[in-house]
């Protein structure tokens, strides 16, 4: 594979420790691959490779001084090996137990990844070891394979799309370019031509999917933590200050800007999908958030939290 760059700007973390998921049991079979081979099995640059697999070599157990993965690259190859408490039966209380059986179930999922390979035998004992009693089960939206499909044919498709925050379905052509998942939901990376913009879609929002047998110019492309919504330039936003132990915030929702506090604390600009959502939010923020701006949502929280309230007295 030529190691031509393939996007532009640093790739999401939550991208490259999914791969990770996926590019470890594989190596760990195999002893030692060469970096074109596994590059090409999991359709990334070499380049790329390489620096995910630094991010590993990084990553064991405490104190983290000997017990890191064992992993280098010489002439080419990837050579791997397992620390050696790794080598023992982990014991898991049963939230780790499904925690780790949820994140591995998504990663399976993932393109690339090998249904009969080392990732889905370790999902069958993790499940055997807890009774059967837990059993996640991760399943794509209807026009993942779909959408995919563009992405590897660089075909324009026609979709029907629901844009929650304005209760809308509009038509629209876009070119699909990269599928990712995140937390649970499906995007695809398209330009739309209604907008002329780069945009980001979730795919369980398409009502319909039409392949017009259309080829466009193929580019590259990266996933950007904060464009997570069609056509989020339209929305409102927020400024939200956030207590030390409410910062999942910033991880988990598209945040356009971030001003970190000598407390602790930390400014961030939330784009809002609706008032709706912005009060859900506040409601599980409690005293931990506070709305700075605008001025018509500073109390948005309180008077939110109040209207519950009273819907509980009257009950």
């Amino acid at each position: 594979m030529a190691d031509t760059p393939r996007r532009r700007g640093p790739r999401p973390t939550g991208e490259r420790l999914h791969r990770l998921l996926l590019i470890l049991p594989w190596l760990n079979e195999r002893g030692s691959v060469s970096v074109a081979d596994a590059a090409r099995q999991f359709d990334v640059s070499e380049s790329e490779l390489v620096a995910d697999l630094e991010l590993a070599a990084l990553c064991g157990l405490p104190p983290y001084d000997y017990e890191l993965i064992d992993l280098w690259i010489e002439d080419g190859m990837i050579n791997i090996g397992i620390p050696r408490l790794f080598t023992r039966p982990l014991r898991l209380t049963t939230h780790e137990a499904f925690a780790l059986l949820a994140a591995a179930e998504a990663a399976s999922l993932l393109p690339r990844a090998d249904p009969a390979g080392a990732l889905d035998r370790a999902l069958e004992k993790l499940r055997a070891r807890l009774g059967g009693a837990v059993d996640v089960i991760g399943q794509a939206p209807h026009f993942a394979e779909t959408v995919q499909a563009a992405v590897d044919a660089v075909e324009i498709l026609d979709i029907e799309y629901w844009t929650p925050s304005r209760d809308e379905v509009t038509r629209r052509r876009i070119v699909p370019r990269l599928v990712f998942s995140d937390h649970g939901d499906y995007y695809v990376v398209a330009d739309d031509e209604r907008s002329g913009e780069e945009r980001v879609f979730r795919i369980d929002r398409m009502l319909d999917v039409t392949p017009t047998g259309e080829i466009a110019p193929a580019r590259s492309v990266a996933t950007r933590p904060g464009d997570w919504f069609a056509d989020a330039s339209d929305m409102q936003t927020a400024v939200i200050r956030l207590a030390p132990d409410a910062q999942w915030v910033a991880e988990r929702y598209p945040v356009r800007s971030r001003i970190d506090r000598p407390d602790g604390s930390v400014d961030v600009e939330l784009v809002v999908a609706s008032q709706r959502w912005l009060e859900r939010l506040l409601l599980r923020l409690g005293t931990t958030g506070t709305v700075l701006s605008p001025d018509h949502w500073s109390d948005l929280g309180a008077r939110t939290a109040e209207r519950v309230l009273a819907r509980y007295s009257e009950s």
